[in-house]
């Protein structure tokens, strides 16, 4: 356990303080420990932080010591990552508010982590008609087949025949829920919940022994858009919780493919409504699996361009100083003191840098590289 682990379970358990404040601390301070130790004064210039919300963080810190804290709450929820662990889902760092904290069981695959494995979303409707259990039944196997991790909630309907063929087809499936990972809901499928457990994994924001309450699901629908480049709604009516997930998917960058139905099928109307927005639409499975096969994969990143000597040598010297300091970001003077170039040409790099989409200016003249 590390410190800025601690830390990342302190800030997160004070109230009024969510994941995009969070992201916005960790922006503006570099670290969450920074941010800890950080004065009144300096915690009120990160937008949302207002009186009432800094008095909770004022309270919260003069009683809180973050490495006890980490103790005591390990032993009822011995496994989570914070988003400072190098295990945590890559992929979910790229959205707007990723869960500071991620709970899970089973069985972990650090290739999914890193993002060398395959995850696409199965979501749709409670109560599907047979055209959409069987389809869900033919993706979710030819998906499993094929190397993909299938994500699904573990509600009834699609979420349950997803999970159920893509184990069944010998393929490895995730189950994001909206309770405590050591809670069954709905409690019919606790069977499946344990075969998940021996052939996948169980996630959740939420902490042991917390109970289903209906805000959550909507947040869990995050996490499974997150967590994966692709979602896939499958049957779904024009107030289904699956549109939700294929909205945030847009929000995030992800492709949405639409199992097509029938104007006569109330259960498809969302979908219908999906494909009129510009989702794509599955012919078959070896047309949706022609459509993966163009999605980037994160282990292999787009190539950088040449660089400019100068512009090089900023960037070599920005990471090695993140990876020294173990910081995401660095401050301008320490930039330049590093690479030994005039401030004025250390400066004009970092500008062609940030143009060039290799690193990120934050808050007080501090740099990251991405």
């Amino acid at each position: 356990m590390g410190a800025e682990q601690a830390v990342w379970l302190a800030w997160s358990q004070i109230p009024g303080v969510g994941p995009v404040l969070i992201q916005r601390l960790q922006q503006r301070f570099g670290s969450l420990s920074e941010a800890w130790f950080a004065p009144p004064e300096a915690l009120k210039t990160v937008a949302g932080i207002g009186q009432q919300t800094l008095e909770e963080i004022q309270s919260f810190r003069s009683k809180t010591d973050p490495e006890a804290l980490f103790q005591q709450h390990s032993q009822t929820n011995p496994h989570f990552w914070t988003a400072a662990d190098s295990s945590y889902p890559r992929i979910l760092l790229e959205i707007s508010d990723p869960p500071a904290l991620l709970y899970y069981r089973g069985k972990v695959d650090l290739k999914e982590n890193q993002g060398l494995n395959r995850m696409i979303a199965m979501v749709g409707t409670r109560e599907p008609s047979d055209y959409g259990r069987r389809w869900t039944h033919r993706i979710a196997t030819v998906l499993a087949r094929n190397g993909f991790t299938v994500v699904s909630g573990l509600a009834e309907g699609i979420d349950t025949q997803a999970h159920i063929s893509s184990l069944e087809a010998g393929g490895r499936t995730i189950a994001v829920v909206g309770t405590g990972v050591d809670l069954v809901y709905p409690p019919r499928n606790k069977f499946l919940y344990e075969k998940i457990l021996q052939q996948g994994l169980v996630l959740s924001e939420y902490p042991a022994q917390t109970q289903p309450e209906r805000s959550h699901f909507p947040r869990r629908n995050r996490i499974i858009a997150g967590l994966c480049r692709a979602v896939l709604v499958m049957e779904a009516p024009s107030k289904s919780g699956a549109l939700i997930t294929a909205h945030l998917a847009n929000d995030y960058g992800r492709d949405v493919y639409i199992l097509p139905g029938s104007l006569d099928n109330h259960r498809a109307i969302g979908c219908l409504k999906l494909i009129n927005r510009g989702a794509q639409v599955i012919l078959g499975e070896g047309h949706l699996l022609e459509l993966l096969g163009t999605i980037p994969q994160l282990d292999q990143p787009p190539p950088r361009p040449d660089l400019a000597p100068d512009l090089a040598t900023v960037l070599a010297s920005l990471t090695q100083l993140t990876q020294d300091l173990s910081q995401s970001s660095v401050p301008f003077d320490l930039i330049v003191q590093t690479c030994g170039l005039d401030p004025g040409i250390a400066s004009s790099a970092l500008i062609q840098l940030e143009l060039l989409g290799l690193i990120n200016q934050l808050p007080g003249m501090r740099y990251q590289p991405l």
